[in-house]
């Protein structure tokens, strides 16, 4: 378990969120089909940024009820979500490259044309930092907030990459709607024991403690396989947007 000073909000000298969450954004060398998908495919399905203003407009037909995933890794989360909701607008944000590909190949089975094929009218992608993405949309335009098993920046001087952060909570806040819900979860103990510090120090969510194995409503991940795997445990947070 980290000390105390890696992971208290209110130890001396808590740096600001970093400017860019994110590390590298392209892993291995793409193979030709999945520059097509990015090339092609994700144009297809890029929320406009334009649109943030009046999003429930950038799908057809327009949406009454809008969730947000903040990268979503591989996408199967995303897949679960949209086939399970189909009259949610659901915007997925990623901005490594390899994670689109995965999400994109699996909308644009090998065989289909990256142009033509049938893409689900209620997803938009967004491939640039999603609090540029939150900072934009209405106040309160959001049902649903997802941050599944993201990087946990376990060194202390990178806490500030964490997306659980204290100066990101009000950004989160603002775009979610009284009563919508923030589902975190994360396998890694140094986030683990973060997220609980920074979530009972603040006052725009109600906090109660984690799940120990994954809710019903709850879509598997790759992340959480592995962790599994790997003998860690994952815990499972809901937090509520106050009024």
């Amino acid at each position: 378990m980290p000390s105390t000073a890696e992971t208290s909000v209110s130890a001396g000298g808590l740096k600001p969120p970093a400017e860019r969450l994110y590390g590298r954004q392209r892993g291995h060398p793409l193979r030709p089909r999945q520059q097509r998908l990015l090339d092609i495919t994700l144009p297809r399905l890029r929320f406009p940024a334009d649109q943030a203003g009046g999003p429930a407009a950038a799908f057809a037909p327009p949406r009454n009820e809008l969730w947000l995933e903040v990268g979503f890794g591989g996408g199967e989360h995303v897949v679960s979500q949209i086939e399970a909701h189909p009259d949610v607008g659901y915007i997925a944000c990623e901005v490594f490259e390899n994670g689109l590909c995965s999400l994109l190949s699996r909308l644009v089975p090998e065989g289909l044309s990256e142009a033509d094929a049938s893409l689900p009218a209620g997803l938009r992608l967004w491939d640039e930092d999603a609090r540029q993405l939150l900072t934009a949309l209405p106040e309160a335009s959001l049902s649903r907030l997802f941050l599944m098993f993201p990087d946990p920046w376990p060194k202390a001087r990178h806490a500030k990459r964490r997306f659980v952060h204290p100066g990101n909570l009000p950004v989160v806040a603002r775009a979610l709607k009284p009563g919508a819900v923030w589902r975190v979860a994360s396998d890694d103990p140094t986030y683990q024991a973060w997220v609980t510090d920074v979530m009972t120090s603040q006052d725009f969510f109600d906090y109660t403690e984690p799940a120990r194995s994954r809710p019903d409503d709850w879509p598997p991940t790759r992340y959480e396989a592995k962790a599994l795997r790997c003998g860690r445990t994952p815990l499972y947070w809901s937090f509520v947007r106050r009024g």
